[in-house]
């Protein structure tokens, strides 16, 4: 068996738990709340603040969220946390248009994040929100230096972010770019934080949900005020679970995506191992996510139950003819890209909790509810369909489809071997299922799964990407022989560059036989994992 590919650098070890995240400052705040006795529900609650901090232009309190939670007996339960579109949306309200814009009030959702790490919180929290989300205020108040990923995105969408006065004043101080390191602090948001830790329930109804329905509607968009209402509570639910090399894989339910990850491990399931990352194996997983994006954008809808493959053995073997004789689907549309970001946390109890959170798009709509320092998403724009009829069709009260998704590893007992995550707009479920993959296909370490050549196919099935050629982008160091090989399978091969696929995946393994915890963090990102 051909040897999986070595990491920049060795996994991080803990003997008592574990944080993985995108940003130093993300990590470091999980890391203090395990060292304090908090449980990893505690810790990804504090990881999830400061992030609207650290990574402003990937998360934040006017996003969404998702998560997975592995319980110490075995359980696994899902929250998710996306919001509806406006009341007054209905498809004549966008008559003439071929999708819904990308940017402003009208690519807006009710944001479902608060909702749902309140009902985290619930879920196995022992410290309040006040004092877990503390942190983040004092830097929302100090302000964070700024990195180059925050300093690249306020770059390239500046005139966006210049349009509007409140976001304009937090991340373009003076009227330009900030310069790497530059502090950018965010008062306004640092009191919408402190309010929102005492009570979550206040972005969806009172004051601060007038506002901001106020707001949009003098901007066209919408809304009623009973959308927000109604997109207050998030009730725990059951993960999607699929059997996989001698393991359970758990995934996030619908509105997600997270059946399309176990779809393509159901076509994968005894077709990988023996050559990890040859033209092969890629060509393989490559044709289970193009027909598990044919599937999604043929049959998924959030109120709808005809959207998956489900793992039935005559669908799954007519899978794998398609891919072994390169009959795949044509594209339906999207791009990979998508500005989200995930962390994981694990605590020497068992728990475990692989949470995502996301705008949609870089700095979502653009837009910020007046005074609170609360950027809005634009998952309206990006994720529903102007497709008369399709289960997908934005209509009030219809959650778009998403991309974000979450998952966990357990073998048999119920007893946590890998929790992980990656951001990525399409890209999610592909990367997902490679890291599912790199995993228990080959016995590959969490840091070297994370830091594998990486490929995505190109489109997905967002909104606004709809009919873009079909594409197989892929990292360089796959080596050449590799990418001659899936050219001559048929695919239409697009090199990124040797870490340019996108992505900043998060994974912690539990060595039971050693009695510790391994954790990578993706090194296309300055993330990192750290044990207690």
């Amino acid at each position: 068996m051909t040897r999986f590919p070595d990491a920049l650098r060795p996994a991080s070890l803990g003997s008592d738990g574990m944080v993985a995240a995108s940003h130093p400052a993300i990590s470091r705040a999980g890391a203090n709340v395990l060292e304090r006795g908090g449980t990893a529900v505690d810790a990804a609650l504090a990881m999830a603040a400061v992030a609207w901090l650290a990574l402003p232009g990937q998360c934040g309190i006017g996003g969404d969220a998702f998560a997975l939670v592995h319980q110490p007996d075995g359980t696994v339960q899902a929250f998710c946390g996306s919001g509806f579109g406006p009341d007054g949306g209905t498809p004549e309200r966008y008559a003439g248009m071929r999708s819904i814009p990308r940017y402003g009030a009208l690519s807006v959702t009710v944001p479902g994040a608060i909702a749902a790490l309140e009902a985290l919180h619930r879920a196995g929290a022992t410290q309040s929100l006040t004092d877990l989300w503390a942190p983040a205020v004092t830097l929302a108040q100090r302000g964070l230096p700024c990195t180059a990923r925050t300093a690249g995105d306020i770059r390239e969408h500046t005139s966006r972010l210049a349009a509007d006065p409140d976001t304009a004043a937090a991340l373009l101080p003076g009227g330009g770019v900030p310069a790497v390191g530059t502090r950018l602090p965010q008062l306004a948001l640092a009191s919408s934080i402190k309010r929102l830790a005492d009570d979550p329930a206040a972005l969806y109804t009172g004051e601060l949900a007038e506002r901001a329905v106020e707001h949009l509607n003098g901007l066209d968009a919408p809304f009623s005020g009973d959308e927000w209402a109604a997109a207050a509570t998030v009730l725990p639910e059951s993960a999607l679970r699929r059997r996989y090399g001698g393991h359970w894989v758990y995934q996030t339910p619908m509105p997600t995506p997270g059946w399309m990850v176990l779809d393509q491990l159901s076509v994968c399931d005894g077709e990988l191992g023996d050559a990890p990352l040859s033209a092969e194996e890629v060509h393989w997983l490559a044709g289970a996510a193009r027909i598990a994006f044919a599937d999604r954008y043929a049959r998924a809808g959030s109120d709808s139950d005809g959207w998956r493959l489900g793992g039935e053995p005559a669908a799954v073997e007519a899978a794998r003819a398609r891919i072994a004789s390169g009959d795949l689907p044509g594209p339906a549309g999207a791009n990979p890209s998508g500005d989200t970001t995930s962390m994981v946390a694990v605590d020497g109890e068992g728990r475990a909790v692989s949470l995502i959170q996301s705008l949609a798009f870089t700095f979502g709509a653009g837009i910020t509810i007046p005074g609170t320092g609360i950027v809005l998403n634009n998952r309206l724009g990006r994720g529903a369909y102007l497709v008369p009829g399709h289960p997908n069709e934005v209509k009030p009260r219809r959650k778009p489809v998403h991309t974000l998704n979450a998952w966990l590893v357990t073998d048999d007992e119920g007893r946590l071997r890998h929790v992980g995550n990656t951001p990525g707009g399409d890209g999610q479920v592909q990367w997902n299922t490679q890291l599912v993959s790199h995993l228990l296909d080959h016995g590959a370490g969490p840091q070297a799964a994370v830091d594998a050549p990486r490929f995505t196919v190109f489109p997905g099935s967002d909104a606004g990407d709809l009919g873009s050629p079909a594409e197989l982008r892929v990292e360089d160091r796959l080596g050449p022989d590799v990418l001659d090989g899936l050219r001559r399978l048929g695919h239409h091969v697009v090199p990124v560059g040797d870490w340019g696929a996108g992505g900043s995946s998060q994974v912690i393994s539990v060595d039971h036989e050693h009695g510790c915890f391994a954790g990578g963090s993706d090194s296309r990102q300055e993330g990192v994992a750290l044990g207690v």
